[in-house]
C-alpha cells in the first residue's frame, strides 16, 4: 500500500528547492562542478524554468535533472537541440527508479514545449534504454574529447536529425565549470 512519503513527485524546480538542488548535486557527483552548472545555467538568459526538474519523495528533493538549449553547429547553420545534463539522484535513493522517472518526464516535458533533439553525455548502459543511440552515429560531434558510447542522442520527434550533421555549441555556463 502506497502512502504518501513513497509517492514520487516530479515538478518543476521552485526558487525554494535551490538550495536542496545544490546539496543534491554536490553528494551525487562528490563534487560541485555539476552544482556550479546548474547555478550557472539558472542564472543565464537561455534557462528553461520548465525544464528544471525535481523529483520529491516525502517532501524531499531526491532527483534533479536540467535540459539546457545547445546548437548543432554545421557549414550550413545551427538546429536547435537540448542537452540533458546533469542528471542527479541522491546516493541514498539510487537504483529506486528515481533517475529513469525524471528522464522520462523530463523528455515527455522536452516534448510539450516543441523540442526536437536532446543529446546527453552520459552511461552507454543506461540512456539507451529512453531511446538514445550513439551520436556519432547520426553524424553529430562534440567540441571535446569523449569516447564514442558515451555521446548520445534522441530524436523526440521522428527524422528531426534528418540532413542535420555537425558539433554542439553548449553555452558559456558549461565552458565555465569545466
Amino acid at each position: 500500500m502506497d502512502n504518501a512519503a513513497d509517492t514520487l513527485l516530479i515538478r518543476a524546480e521552485a526558487a525554494d528547492d535551490i538550495r536542496d538542488v545544490r546539496k543534491l548535486n554536490k553528494k551525487a557527483f562528490k563534487g560541485n562542478d555539476e552544482a556550479r552548472l546548474v547555478d550557472a545555467v539558472r542564472e543565464a538568459d537561455y534557462f528553461i524554468p520548465a525544464l528544471s526538474l525535481v523529483a520529491e519523495k516525502g517532501g524531499r528533493i531526491v532527483g534533479h535533472i536540467l535540459f539546457t538549449p545547445v546548437r548543432i553547429e554545421d557549414a550550413g547553420g545551427a538546429t536547435p537541440a537540448l542537452a540533458l545534463a546533469p542528471m542527479a539522484v541522491m546516493p541514498s535513493c539510487q537504483n529506486q527508479g528515481i533517475g529513469s522517472e525524471l528522464v522520462k518526464h523530463g523528455l515527455d516535458e522536452c516534448r510539450k514545449l516543441g523540442h526536437k533533439i536532446v543529446v546527453v553525455v552520459g552511461h552507454p548502459e543506461y540512456y539507451p534504454r529512453f531511446g538514445f543511440v550513439k551520436a556519432g552515429e547520426k553524424g553529430l560531434k562534440l567540441p571535446f574529447e569523449a569516447p564514442d558510447e558515451v555521446f548520445m542522442v534522441i530524436e523526440l520527434v521522428p527524422g528531426a536529425l534528418s540532413g542535420v550533421k555537425g558539433t554542439i555549441e553548449y553555452p558559456p555556463a558549461f565552458h565555465a565549470v569545466t
